[in-house]
């Protein structure tokens, strides 16, 4: 039956890249999704353009797997050589947008809730979300269709891990700053300058070290990347300036921590835009993850954020696929990697529901 999947999951996915699927843009995708499942009789719940799905013996005394991943991409990145939505298959790689991110990880989850769906005496339920607005966190994506699923023990999330496991990933908090000054004519030293009361502040940001490292993520970083003012002329002393500071958290902060401590430090006003994309992790003693690690695999701390940080119930990261194709252009998936990510699901799965 693995091979039948692994034929229908690349099938699968050659349609998925050659139909756009833009955040918020994903309604088509959604439909060749459903139409998959409809071949295997499996009923579906549509919330917006996530499709929801239940394994066929599903039992409400049962605890609950989630399987999880995204059908929606980003746009093409403007280096592209080849057609980003035209599927092509070289020298054993599948090119196309969202062939590795996450298309490989999404066609491999949805070939493992098939080869679980009709099993009856599982010690787990099998749920598949197959979700959307993952890449720009949006409100309409993973966090609305939790709020409808049953009770979830845990997940695994599928992203491009090479097949290892990811047990932690950052946080993710981008803040809004902005440094108050006093206009002024520059010919004549008047005003306050509010770019060098910014600069003060940037600087803090750039130097400042939090005191807890942790085992698998490391320390936590803040990155200014943003930096304007209103001004159009050159001889203006700016009133405000305003910056943007990109922050990746640990594990062992919360964001309030975090923003108490900018707080005491700069002078300048700090708005989160967000506090939803909490830093996660899984414990190594998770069943789940013991799996994962009697198969051999290894674990780590992943540096970029998933729909993972969005879920209130223990998550394990991981899928075929290199996380460094993610979002460049020409990406694409080695076709091995799909057939390893099929096999490695079923297997890692049984371990804990049968």
């Amino acid at each position: 039956m693995q091979e039948q999947l692994y034929q229908e999951a690349v099938a699968l996915l050659k349609q998925l890249i050659e139909t756009p699927s833009f955040s918020k843009e994903e309604d088509q995708t959604a439909e060749l999704i459903i139409a998959y499942l409809d071949k295997y009789q499996v009923p579906t719940k549509r919330l917006g353009n996530n499709i929801i799905a239940k394994n066929k013996y599903f039992d409400d005394a049962k605890p609950t797997l989630l399987l999880n991943s995204h059908h929606d991409t980003v746009k093409p990145n403007p280096k592209y050589t080849l057609d980003p939505f035209k599927a092509i298959e070289k020298d054993g790689k599948l090119f196309g947008l969202g062939s590795n991110d996450a298309g490989g990880c999404l066609v491999s989850l949805i070939a493992t809730f098939i080869y679980y769906y009709e099993k009856e005496n599982l010690k787990y339920n099998v749920m598949l979300v197959a979700s959307a607005e993952e890449e720009i966190s949006g409100y309409n994506g993973i966090e609305a269709a939790v709020n409808i699923l049953p009770p979830i023990n845990f997940a695994i999330v599928g992203e491009p891990t090479k097949l290892q496991m990811a047990v932690a990933e950052r946080g993710l908090m981008v803040l809004d700053c902005t440094a108050q000054g006093k206009a002024g004519h520059a010919a004549r030293n008047e005003g306050e300058n509010a770019i060098i009361k910014a600069l003060k502040d940037i600087e803090w940001f750039h130097s400042y070290r939090f005191e807890k490292v942790s085992e698998l993520l490391g320390d936590s970083r803040m990155t200014c990347t943003v930096i304007e003012t209103e001004n159009k002329q050159h001889n203006v002393v700016p009133s405000s300036c305003k910056y943007v500071v990109d922050v990746r958290l640990n594990e062992l902060y919360s964001f309030e921590e975090i923003l108490d401590a900018i707080r005491q430090n700069v002078s300048s006003e700090v708005k989160p835009r967000s506090t939803r994309l909490r830093s996660t992790s899984i414990s190594l003693d998770h069943p789940i993850v013991q799996a994962g690690i009697a198969m051999g695999k290894t674990t780590y701390g992943s540096p970029t954020t998933s729909d993972k940080a969005l879920m209130p119930f223990p998550g394990l990261k991981m899928g075929p696929g290199d996380s460094a194709r993610s979002h460049t252009a020409d990406e694409y998936i080695y076709l091995h990697e799909v057939e390893g990510g099929i096999n490695d699901y079923i297997e890692i799965v049984g371990r804990v529901v049968i």
